[in-house]
């Protein structure tokens, strides 16, 4: 069921705390992934998500309902050599990446991921990338399937080990 009154558009400063508290809870409460106490300085750039934003081509996206509430968000890279992952995902050419996406728990399941997601994708068209390349892990296999019923294919090239956390990497070409 997709949220009827929902609008994707980059995030204001003012909406930066929110979205970093709202990551930190959904990243939190996922079974099977580091816990913050376990991974302290991934939860502190969660919780300062905006800080992201001084990256060359990164934008933090927000999806917001009618009334004006948070639902969501993601972190777009234009250029994959700021999109801050291990492995060799940095390295690649022509690529768009978006990381660390998140939707309010009342809301999972209404369609939220998926506008996030085709925002990054209709970007990476907008900027004339060939690619899309994210990174997910088994915690947030929920979110694998949509992935790839958009047309993202597992590229175990991408894959890398966050300590002792396997990331799993995936490409959409465009």
């Amino acid at each position: 069921m997709l949220t009827q009154t929902c609008t994707i558009r980059n995030a204001q400063p003012d909406e930066y705390a929110a979205l970093g508290q709202l990551m930190v809870q959904v990243y939190s409460q996922l079974a099977g992934f580091p816990k913050p106490h376990e991974q302290p300085t991934y939860y502190h750039m969660l919780a300062n998500i905006g800080d992201i934003t001084a990256k060359p081509g990164a934008e933090l996206l927000v999806a917001i309902d009618g009334a004006g509430k948070l639902l969501g968000g993601v972190v777009y890279f234009r250029d994959m050599q700021h999109y801050g992952s291990g492995g060799t995902a940095t390295q690649e050419q022509l690529a768009s990446g978006f990381r660390l996406l998140a939707v309010a728990p009342d809301r999972q399941g209404h369609g939220i991921g998926k506008l996030l997601t085709q925002a990054c994708i209709a970007k990476a068209r907008e900027h004339q990338n060939k690619q899309v390349i994210i990174h997910s892990t088994k915690a947030m296999q929920t979110a694998w399937g949509m992935y790839e019923r958009l047309g993202f294919t597992r590229s175990e090239d991408l894959d890398f080990m966050q300590g002792e956390l396997p990331v799993y990497g995936f490409r959409l070409q465009l």
